[in-house]
Parts: structure tokens; C-alpha cells; sequence
């Protein structure tokens, strides 16, 4: 289990100055709430097809996965038990929190771990974890939490698999007959954008973003372009200023990229530009009582 310790930002940010960063590739991104069947009834209410991913090793968890064409997925979690407390992302599951988490795919953990804890960010890994599918099917991958907190808060956190991809992710039924490519950008809800860009840029290649606001997050935003990572300040105190009281800096929102094609299933959409892009906001809201789902042309 992952125990936080504590950061150094100025550590941090001192030795990312004379080091390449990592590119991002996004692996798969994370939805909590206190009822698993609750978020899949919303997921297929909105047009999603959802697959049972199963039971965590840690006796704890559970999981659903919407997985796309392109190998990104996003994952539904919640608690066997509704009174048990979860090792990762407790207060999200319990509180209902919905997006929580971001995790990037690397080649090599071992090395990107090395090379991670080299320029002072703090690591915790690369460890095996493991679930078992509803058939019985192992699956295990390694994992290394950066920074402190619960994985994958504001800095993502690492993967690599173990066993072949395909037994942790494949394209759930209709999802590769819908014009939904994958995940395209993870939105993170911070309390100051340049002080957020600073510190995941310690980690991961984040460029110089554009700027803009979003009216459905309430939002100062700054979107990097061709990164699959943008910033979202609260303005004013509104719910996106609550929501960093209760979780703390973390994922406020996924943005689906898509082909252009047919997008009635996913039902009304509420349409807004976003630094230059225009994003269709789904209805999807449980279990929070905002949209966080959006959908962003590819290219």
C-alpha cells in the first residue's frame, strides 16, 4: 500500500530544471464513487457500454472499465463493502468524488521510476499489484506513485503491465462501433495554475499552455497544446473551489476524443469552446452533481 511522505516542491523543481521530461501517454484514467452499480447505470444511461473488471488483490476494491479503441480506458471504482475504508482514494470513493485519478503508460517503469526519483520527486515503486476478472483471469501490472497523496492526484502516477494489456483492457462491446477514440485530456482541478503547471512539469513534458475559461467548470483553464493535460483554477467560490477543500488538487474532468461521427447516443450535450476547442459537456454527472465527461474533436 502506498504511504504518502512528504514533498520538497522547491527540491523538485530545482533538479527538473537540467532534466528531458517525460512524455505523456495517457493510460487510463479513474471514477470514484461509494456504489459501483450507480456509476454503471449512469454510464450506460449516457451511452456507454461498462465491463465488470473485477476484484482488486487488496480485498477492497472494485472495478468497472470502459475501455476505447485506442487502449485507454476509463475505470468506475468503488468498495466491496460500502463501510470499508479504501487503501487508495478513500475520500473520493466514500465522498462520491467521481474523476480522482490519472495513471500514464511507460515502456520501461524501472528506469522512468530511476530516472523520476534522480530529479528529487519523490517515488513509491515500481510495486506488482493484481486483480482477478469475473473469469478468473489473472492480470497484473506494476505501478509507481510519484509525489505525495493518493496516486495519480495531480502528478499521475506510472503502469506498465505484466500480463498482456488485453486481459487488464479491450474495447467493451459497442464502444470501437462509436465515433469515441479515447481518452484525449485529463482536466486538473488545482488552486493555482502556474504553481500546478510547475510541479507536474517536474514529471511530464507539459509545454506552454493556451488560456481560456469554462463556464461548466467555473474555471480560469490553461490547456497545453497537443498535451493530453489541462489546468482548471476555480473563479470564485463556487463548487470547483469546495471540491479542492474535500479532495485536494486532482482530476475535475475527462475529455473523450472523437472522429466526428454519429454522436446522438451519447444524448443532449451542453457545447462550449475551451482554449480554441469545442468540448460537448455530457450529461453524465453521477455520483457528483456536476458534468465532468466532455467529448473534443481528434486533431
Amino acid at each position: 500500500m502506498y504511504e504518502p511522505r512528504s514533498d520538497d516542491h522547491n527540491t523538485e523543481l530545482g533538479a527538473a530544471r537540467s532534466c528531458a521530461q517525460m512524455e505523456l501517454q495517457i493510460d487510463h484514467v479513474t471514477v470514484a464513487g461509494r456504489d459501483l452499480d450507480r456509476l454503471v447505470d449512469a454510464f450506460d444511461a449516457a451511452g456507454f457500454d461498462v465491463a465488470y473488471g473485477g476484484r482488486h488483490s487488496n480485498g477492497v476494491t472494485h472495478m468497472g472499465i470502459v475501455g476505447f479503441r485506442d487502449g485507454t480506458y476509463l475505470e468506475l471504482i468503488s468498495t466491496l463493502d460500502p463501510d470499508t475504508t479504501a487503501p487508495w482514494w478513500n475520500d473520493p470513493i466514500h465522498h462520491d468524488g467521481g474523476p480522482c485519478a490519472w495513471a500514464i503508460d511507460v515502456d520501461d517503469i524501472e528506469t522512468a521510476t530511476d530516472a523520476l526519483a534522480d530529479r528529487g520527486i519523490t517515488v513509491d515503486g515500481p510495486t506488482v499489484y493484481r486483480r482477478t476478472r469475473e473469469d478468473d483471469t489473472l492480470v497484473e501490472w506494476d505501478l509507481t506513485a510519484l509525489g505525495s497523496g493518493d496516486p495519480g492526484s495531480l502528478l499521475p502516477f506510472l503502469i506498465s503491465d505484466r500480463t498482456p494489456r488485453s486481459r487488464r483492457v479491450t474495447p467493451t462491446e459497442a464502444t470501437p462501433s462509436t465515433p469515441i477514440r479515447g481518452v484525449d485530456t485529463v482536466v486538473l482541478g488545482v488552486r493555482d495554475v502556474e504553481d500546478a503547471i510547475d510541479r507536474v512539469g517536474t514529471a511530464v513534458d507539459v509545454g506552454t499552455p493556451r488560456w481560456g475559461e469554462s463556464a461548466v467548470l467555473g474555471a480560469r483553464i490553461a490547456s497545453p497544446p497537443d498535451r493530453p493535460v489541462a489546468f482548471a483554477e476555480p473563479q470564485g467560490d463556487g463548487w470547483l473551489a469546495e471540491r479542492l477543500e474535500t479532495f485536494g488538487p486532482r482530476p475535475v474532468g475527462y475529455l473523450l476524443g472523437h472522429d466526428g461521427g454519429d454522436r446522438s447516443r451519447f444524448g443532449a450535450r451542453s457545447t462550449e469552446t475551451l482554449c480554441g476547442r469545442s468540448v460537448e459537456w455530457l450529461s453524465v454527472t453521477a455520483p457528483t452533481d456536476h458534468r465532468y465527461l466532455g467529448l473534443v474533436a481528434d486533431g
